[in-house]
């Protein structure tokens, strides 16, 4: 449908609603000690009649003539974003942008973006990309884009304004934490392309995978990763465990979750999605078909670890498969669908929020870890001599005994007392988490080698 049909079908309805609404004012209005509650159930379109006089005024009385598209597609805008900060109306251009992320392929800068408290804060880096290179970081917020202030301004524009041609600059002004004045930074454009996973196999033959993204090859990319991997230490022994690194991961498509928490799962409920007074609307369930060895997993998060990324830890925490090291995530626990519309445009519409396997939501609470390690820069570490394990069982306890994970709780214990697990420098040399993580990991390994 192109735009001038679409138009007019919006003008149509709207004029055949403000007619209805007007008929059922007159109604209610014969009635004024039912006016309130019949009013109320009368119509949702009432308000509509205000909406159709002001489109009228504006069309035939502004000094300039209007653009129909802007009006049209600016009045579905203010009317979407007045739900939630997730649900967003976008217009065919916005639209494309959407598709191509879940492709992994674009041009732009090389950042991941969220808004939080009104500011567009930097979710994730892209390594390699043209933002890494110009020393942008994650948790950096915008203050403007293009001289635009960034303030308040949607996501779907600003993602808008950092796309554009290869080869072509944007000026951005960013304000980092700890440092006085905003950092003025002039960033050319590339294409972008997205490896949504990156593997190794450690020296003691335990798998690290990281995921940056859950686009539509991720599963994909992990099998192939384990199934490599497998093959790689089959005469040595085997796998040892897996450390899925999720940090700086912003999510993306549900499937891709659901599928990768089904790879360490054999039965059971993945996630569960509720709309209206808490309706369970669908639930995704794990099956046995190709699940993989029960081998120990560490899943690593942080503050930027959200929506996909906070199903699959939370998943496999539930279900105790995994121990959670790192800090609380974004908390992210909203569903959109996406609704196309005739003409290219679409609406992207909160209709449901997540919930763990055990009931708990995700939604501005995050999932908390079950051991806590903050990022250290490694002057820090090296000052304060973290390079030797410094994981206590106090720091164990409190946060296992918060999420119920008894499991966990006796597997870390374990670990813990195991004098083989110390601090890998050689596989994490500039990571303190991820170093951390790898020896919980290769202490519950040790632990999983002396079981029965």
């Amino acid at each position: 449908m192109q735009p001038e049909r679409l138009r007019s079908l919006a003008r149509t309805l709207v004029i055949a609603i403000a007619a209805a609404g007007g008929s059922f004012a007159a109604t209610w209005c014969l009635s004024p000690s039912h006016a309130s509650a019949t009013e109320t159930d009368a119509s949702p379109f009432a308000n509509l009649t205000i909406f159709a006089r002001a489109l009228s005024q504006i069309e035939g009385g502004h000094v300039e003539p209007p653009d129909q598209d802007r009006l049209v597609y600016g009045a579905i805008r203010g009317m979407v974003e007045t739900l939630d900060p997730h649900s967003a109306f976008l217009d065919p251009v916005e639209y494309a942008i959407l598709e191509d992320d879940t492709t992994g392929a674009f041009a732009g800068i090389g950042v991941e973006i969220d808004v939080r408290d009104g500011w567009l804060v930097v979710h994730g880096v892209l390594p390699g990309g043209p933002a890494e290179r110009a020393g942008v970081r994650a948790g950096d917020r915008f203050l403007a884009l293009e001289n635009r202030s960034a303030r308040d301004m949607r996501l779907s524009e600003a993602v808008r304004i950092m796309r554009g041609e290869a080869g072509s600059p944007v000026s951005v002004r960013i304000r980092r934490e700890g440092v006085e004045d905003a950092v003025q930074l002039t960033i050319t454009r590339e294409i972008i392309h997205v490896d949504a996973v990156e593997t190794r196999v450690l020296p003691d033959r335990s798998v690290y995978i990281r995921i940056r993204s859950f686009q539509e090859t991720a599963t994909d990319e992990v099998r192939r990763a384990l199934d490599a991997a497998v093959a790689s230490t089959a005469s040595a022994g085997g796998v040892t465990g897996v450390l899925l690194d999720l940090r700086g991961n912003p999510g993306g498509l549900l499937d891709e979750a659901v599928r990768i928490s089904d790879e360490f799962l054999e039965g059971g409920v993945i996630v569960s999605t509720r709309g209206r007074d808490g309706v369970v609307l669908s639930e995704a369930s794990a099956e046995r078909a190709g699940t993989r060895p029960d081998w120990p997993v560490v899943v690593l998060v942080d503050y930027y670890s959200a929506s996909a990324s906070e199903i699959v830890a939370g998943a496999l925490q539930d279900h105790h498969r995994a121990v959670i090291v790192g800090t609380t995530t974004w908390g992210k626990g909203s569903v959109q669908n996406v609704i196309e519309l005739p003409d290219g445009s679409a609406l992207k519409l909160t209709v449901a929020r997540y919930f763990t396997p055990s009931g708990r939501t995700i939604q501005a609470r995050g999932i908390e870890p079950d051991v806590r390690v903050e990022q250290l820069d490694e002057e820090t570490a090296r000052r304060l001599g973290q390079e030797q394990p410094v994981l206590s069982e106090a720091m164990l306890e409190g946060h296992l005994e918060a999420s119920g994970h008894e499991r966990a709780l006796e597997l870390a214990r374990s670990a813990m007392r195991d004098t083989s697990a110390a601090p890998d420098l050689a596989s994490f040399p500039d990571d303190y988490q991820a170093r951390m993580a790898h020896q919980v990991l290769r202490g519950l390994a040790a632990v999983h080698r002396t079981r029965p």
